[in-house]
């Protein structure tokens, strides 16, 4: 298993940026495949960003494209997610996730067996 904690969210005004980091312990960290998910109140959770295991492959969800880069550090055994040009919309609480598993980059939420607790992403118009 492996354990994720994310942190980073907080308080942002419309065009500005953030960074979350997902620190993860346990089982090997270059096993799995990451995910960045979102979820704002009364919506269902969206796919925002994945990476490979090595970090050599990437896929964003379509909002989010030219504006996020996700990345990862396989020897601090972090993933990071730098949003630019935040949108007010973009309001949510942000979730990583990790999975073994090879259809990781389709941005469905149940190919991830491990999720973080969330970090609060607020962004003022």
């Amino acid at each position: 298993q492996v354990q994720l904690v994310d942190s980073g969210g907080g308080l942002v005004e419309a065009g500005g940026s953030l960074r979350l980091s997902c620190a993860a312990s346990g089982r090997t960290f270059s096993s799995y495949a990451m995910g960045w998910f979102r979820q704002a109140p009364g919506k269902e959770r969206e796919f925002v960003a994945a990476i490979s295991w090595s970090g050599g492959s990437t896929y964003y969800g379509d909002s989010v494209k030219g504006r996020f880069t996700i990345s990862r550090d396989n020897a601090k055994n972090t993933v990071y997610l730098q949003m630019n040009s935040l949108k007010p919309e973009e309001t949510a609480v942000y979730y990583c996730a990790a999975t073994t598993r090879g259809s990781y980059y389709t941005g469905s939420e149940y190919e991830y067996d491990y999720w973080g607790q969330g970090t609060q992403v607020t962004v003022s118009s």
